[in-house]
């Protein structure tokens, strides 16, 4: 899978551009604060209808403009003549709208799975040394490009904890009215254990397939102290082996217990928003014992064992380097650039041309001051 064309409307700094792609490598080039980002920004939201830099849609939007419309031409392999025209319109304010080979879809989500990418940008830095949300995040987003219907589940999941949320925080410091919230509260408590039981049962397969991956790229990108190892840590008791009927009962069962000091705190003190995975090398957490090399390779660790994952499950993502050879020591960037060699696509983005190794040489643009210059 890759993407042979990228046209832009309105999207953060560029009224207008249209960049011809392809299969191999295709290098941005320019100073910070020109651009180059973010064209790769815009061929990950097509794919995750998300951005790794922000959380919500404004900034997308060029200043001045009411919409921002990204459209991307996907052609499905090497050996696979197949297209797809996918395109976002997006709106801040109100909802986004998606069209699939020109034609309109009824909900946006319908063209997740379409095109598939692995970013890796130096906000992944925060997955290793940042709070638990950004460790739940990255699996999550990932079980969504394995399994797009999961979009769906944390949709789900979220709007019942929210619900549930606003319930507890309206009976805090209300014991009279405890008993008589009880049966709203045991709807609630189904539902969330209902989505919560699907969303960690894919959290907890996703990350066993995951490791050995990422195991395998760390060890190609470090040389030393190179055992990589993960636990996932729940805020319920996990048996080994358990179903999704298992960890359902698991998590209605610790909501039953926790519901007292819910009630006094006003929130859900159980469920998958409150998991973490413990990320180690050898003995040692990565989080406050690896060095700033050490997170650096595990992070983009984190993101080839994604991307290997993803192959291994018959899919072509398209990889994105954003500004991470500046990072790299010369010794990690050729490892890094071999890694990455076998993907059909490959985007990278660098301030100085020559931190890209010559492994990753292939097509390249100049950007500067909102143009995008094919170089000869």
């Amino acid at each position: 899978m890759y993407v042979d064309h990228l046209q832009l409307a309105d999207f953060r700094s560029y009224e207008a551009v249209d960049v011809a792609l392809g299969p191999g490598v295709t290098t941005f080039v320019g100073a910070n604060g020109q651009g180059k980002t973010n064209l790769v920004e815009a061929v990950e939201y097509v794919s995750t209808l998300g951005s790794h830099r922000v959380s919500a849609d404004q900034p997308l939007v060029r200043a001045g403009a009411e919409r921002a419309i990204v459209r991307v031409r996907v052609c499905a392999g090497l050996d696979d003549d197949r297209q797809l025209l996918l395109e976002v319109e997006i709106s801040p304010g109100k909802a986004n709208r998606a069209k699939l080979n020109r034609s309109p879809v009824r909900r946006t989500r319908e063209i997740l799975g379409l095109l598939r990418t692995v970013v890796f940008s130096p906000e992944d830095l925060a997955i290793v040394k940042g709070d638990p949300a950004e460790r739940r995040r990255f699996l999550d987003e990932l079980i969504t490009a394995r399994w797009p219907r999961m979009a769906s589940v944390r949709v789900d999941y979220d709007r019942v904890l929210r619900q549930r949320n606003t319930l507890l925080k309206s009976l805090a410091g209300r014991p009279r009215s405890w008993s008589d919230a009880a049966s709203t509260l045991d709807v609630w408590d189904s539902h969330l254990a209902a989505a919560g039981a699907e969303l960690l049962e894919a959290r907890l397969s996703t990350l066993e397939a995951l490791m050995p991956q990422v195991a395998k790229a760390y060890a190609d990108i470090a040389p030393t102290n190179n055992e990589a190892l993960a636990d996932y840590k729940a805020s319920l008791d996990l048996a080994a082996g358990a179903s999704r009927a298992d960890l359902a009962a698991l998590l209605l069962a610790k909501l039953a217990e926790r519901r007292p000091d819910e009630l006094q705190r006003g929130l859900t003190l159980a469920g998958p928003h409150r998991d973490d995975v413990t990320l180690s090398l050898g003995t040692l957490p990565v989080r406050g014992y690896a060095s700033h090399g050490e997170s650096w390779s595990y992070a983009l660790a984190l993101r080839l064992g994604a991307f290997q994952l993803l192959r291994g499950d018959g899919l072509e993502p398209v990889l994105v380097l954003d500004d991470v050879f500046a990072e790299l020591d010369a010794t990690r960037r050729e490892r890094l650039a071999a890694g990455v060699s076998v993907a059909e696509q490959v985007l990278v983005t660098a301030a100085v041309g020559a931190d890209v190794p010559d492994l990753l040489q292939g097509r390249r643009y100049e950007v500067a001051a909102g143009q995008v210059t094919a170089v000869p």
